[in-house]
């Protein structure tokens, strides 16, 4: 029955979700489980083949949030694949458990299947106790219709190379590394090993003059460089990560920087990080500060008010908008607060404390 054909319905009234259109329903198969979809087939002739043209693909948990083992779905997947063939996919999600390295290319199978589908959202938390972490190589994501990757928790032991990528709008990379971006262009000079990291401050200075694996020589910029063309950029960066500060050394200006979403460890316990991307963010039309706060609701609202007119030469002169929210204001908070005003920046209480 071609998409959209609706089904007839009884005199009686009945069969009321047999009366929606393929469309709609192969839209609601898409939020179930794989396994769940699959078993629509046993629900009428109509249901047979539609679940295989569902535009989503979700291997998790009964629930449809948790995890599954993998060793208990492999073989399933396996067959799910074949039956569906490269309809299109919207949206595809694997929740994994206990993945071992001997399971890796099986995964990096399917994770290639859902590319040949032109998937646009693609989703891989993956939990790997004790395994090593994975190569670039590992994960061959390349798409000319990939618009949102989520990478979970994976950890990789060179930075990957999104370069592949060219329709790539957000990316979220661990629990605490999150990048909101339009446009993404590669990523150069990636370090080799992790352990270069260990023995680095929060701007990549060597703390041991006796360090073999010294960074502060190095001239490369690892990340932000494969960042430097995005229009809308959001850094949710923790105190143990300054991989995105010492990158700040060497980045290049975001020429097309629109807006600009930084937490408290841009700015805490000094304003260096938010200084240098302010002073390289020619076009930079809004700024918001997210600090000490999760949300989505905040104690404290702020709003910047400003003449562009009066704006050091060193900041866009296209700046509209600055927004400043948190869990109360503190004395590290009116640290910032003072920073701004230093840049002719005032901000107005938005909302009252709650």
């Amino acid at each position: 029955m071609p998409p959209g054909k609706a089904h007839k319905v009884s005199a009686a009234g009945g069969d009321l979700i047999g009366a929606l259109p393929d469309a709609l329903l192969l839209h609601i198969l898409s939020f179930l489980p794989a396994q769940q979809a699959a078993r629509t087939c046993v629900l009428a002739r109509r249901w047979i083949d539609l679940w295989k043209s569902a535009t989503g693909l979700r291997i998790v948990g009964a629930d449809g949030e948790s995890p599954v083992r993998f060793g208990d779905v492999w073989e399933f997947v396996d067959h799910l694949l074949l039956f569906c063939g490269c309809s299109p996919l919207e949206e595809c999600e694997f929740r994994f458990v206990e993945l071992s390295d001997g399971d890796v290319p099986r995964m990096n199978l399917w994770i290639r299947h859902a590319l040949m589908c032109k998937v646009r959202v693609l989703r891989i938390l993956v939990h790997r106790t004790g395994a090593a972490p994975l190569k670039p190589e590992d994960l061959h994501v390349v798409s000319q219709h990939l618009t949102r990757l989520n990478l979970g928790k994976l950890l990789f032991n060179k930075f990957l190379d999104f370069s592949r990528c060219p329709s790539l709008q957000d990316l979220w990379i661990g629990s605490s590394n999150f990048v909101h971006v339009d446009r993404i262009s590669s990523v150069s000079k990636a370090p080799n090993d992790r352990k270069r990291f260990f023995h680095h401050d929060d701007y990549g200075n060597c703390c041991y003059e006796s360090c073999k694996s010294c960074m502060q020589n190095d001239d490369s910029c690892l990340l932000l460089q494969g960042l430097s063309q995005a229009k809308n950029l959001c850094l949710i960066a923790d105190a143990k990560t300054f991989v995105f500060r010492r990158d700040l050394k060497w980045c290049q200006t975001f020429t097309q920087l629109k807006n600009c979403v930084l937490n408290e460890h841009w700015c805490v316990p000094d304003v260096r990080a938010l200084a240098f991307i302010l002073e390289h963010s020619p076009v930079l039309e809004g700024l918001y500060l997210i600090l000490f706060s999760k949300g989505p609701k905040h104690n404290v609202e702020m709003k910047g008010s400003f003449n562009p007119k009066e704006l050091p030469c060193t900041i866009s002169a296209q700046l509209k908008r600055v927004e400043v929210k948190c869990a109360g204001v503190d004395e590290r908070v009116v640290e910032v607060l003072r920073f701004l005003s230093k840049l002719n920046i005032s901000l107005l209480f938005h909302e009252k404390m709650v």
